[in-house]
């Protein structure tokens, strides 16, 4: 797994775990829901951390919270 399917699977998570759809996220945290849509398939390559943020704020947690789960942790080093 690289670092954009290991955010895309974060924010399908959180979303799940709070009973949000997609286009609730967008309006609770500011960022469009195209946005996030790319964040969650292949037309993002590089998700911003700008928009990370907002979602986190959002969803009322911490960039920390967000990036501390096993998925994170275990990513393997993507420079070559």
């Amino acid at each position: 797994m690289n670092t954009k399917e290991a955010v895309a699977r974060r924010i399908i998570e959180l979303c799940e775990q709070r009973n949000l759809a997609v286009n609730a996220l967008a309006n609770i945290s500011g960022v469009s829901p195209s946005t996030i849509y790319s964040m969650l398939n292949e037309k993002s390559k590089n998700p911003g951390v700008v928009s990370i943020k907002k979602i986190c704020d959002g969803l009322d947690i911490t960039l920390g919270e967000f990036f501390s789960t096993p998925e994170f942790d275990d990513l393997e080093q993507e420079v070559k």
